[in-house]
């Protein structure tokens, strides 16, 4: 009789042991899961541009939205390739994050050695931000439109300069994208800053350049240049009387400057789902598109595929104009 009541109570026992321990599993599932620490997002570019003040609008949301404090560090230097490496090298759980600009896929295009692989060693995760650019002219421009500069530049090929911050920069790319799609001649004259080139632009000195709309947005209220077209498939909100390119004939012509959050390789995929969707909900609210469209950029508003192709495409747009352009590679 003794032995048979012991059996039920070392069953007992063991069960009460089997459940303890699977309660205690639960517990440090829930005490690992995403996020658990803080997260640092790296801007490979000095602190007060643009990018960095992206970084830290959205670093604010995040932290609100997944309870841990998100830090932003600025790891400047080589066209932002010496922060990008640095979050290529780290772990890829979701703690260590890059926020940069369209350098980032022009990069691979025009440097002869780069320090990781830009489509190999990141997890794209949402575009942040765009921004369009503009097709400006000095005032005293004898062209009126983008079929006047085309068929002045078709009659004198080589007669025309188009002024950029620096050879290899999205502006002066975008100038040999606009060359090779209508098949004419400008002749590229970099300068050491956007605001170099813009002030030559403005003297007379240089009659054409690519920039950033919201940049030359107070030169084109005073007059003292000329919008021909934005350079984006859809009119810029800021600027809704400027046609596109695309409008004006220049099929297909789409270029932006534009901010993305990338994650190094190897993200799980339960990180790339939470961190895409609060990343979709912060960019969707209402608040954070009144603060961006202060700072003159739109949201970004595409799915984490989407940008991740996107980005694939841009790489590939980039080389191509890079090599038909026959730019030299930087060291």
């Amino acid at each position: 009789m003794k032995k048979s009541m012991k059996k039920p109570f070392f069953y007992t026992r063991y069960l009460i042991l089997g459940i303890c321990l699977i309660f205690n599993l639960s517990i440090d599932a829930v005490a690992q899961a995403y996020p658990n620490k803080s997260i640092t997002i790296i801007v490979p570019f000095p602190p007060g541009g643009t990018t960095d003040i992206l970084a830290r609008e959205i670093s604010l949301r995040l932290q609100a939205r997944l309870g841990v404090s998100v830090i932003v560090q600025n790891k400047d230097g080589a066209s932002g390739t010496i922060g990008s490496a640095q979050v290529a090298r780290s772990v890829g759980d979701g703690y260590f994050l890059l926020l940069t600009a369209t350098h980032h896929v022009i990069n691979p295009a025009l440097r002869d050695q780069m320090p990781y692989d830009t489509q190999r060693d990141f997890t794209p995760l949402a575009m942040i931000a765009s921004a369009p650019n503009v097709l400006i002219v000095n005032n005293n421009f004898q062209g009126k439109s983008v079929a006047d500069l085309i068929r002045m530049a078709k009659e004198k090929p080589g007669s025309i300069d188009f002024a950029s911050s620096g050879t290899g920069g999205a502006n002066h790319l975008s100038g040999e994208l606009f060359k090779l799609k209508t098949g004419i001649e400008l002749v590229h004259v970099p300068y050491r800053g956007a605001s170099l080139a813009l002030n030559d632009l403005i003297a007379g000195v240089v009659p054409v350049m690519f920039d950033g709309l919201a940049a030359v947005a107070p030169h084109l209220k005073t007059g003292k240049i000329r919008a021909l077209a934005v350079t984006s498939r859809q009119r810029a909100i800021i600027a809704p009387d400027i046609p596109t390119l695309s409008e004006l004939g220049v099929k297909d012509f789409d270029v932006a400057s534009w901010f993305g959050l990338y994650a190094p390789s190897k993200l799980p995929a339960d990180v790339l789902a939470r961190l895409s969707l609060e990343l979709r909900l912060i960019l969707q609210s209402t608040e954070l598109k009144q603060r961006f469209e202060k700072l003159g950029v739109m949201p970004g508003n595409m799915s984490q595929q989407e940008f991740s192709t996107y980005v694939d495409d841009e790489i590939r747009q980039w080389s191509y104009v890079v090599t038909q352009a026959k730019i030299p590679k930087q060291k």
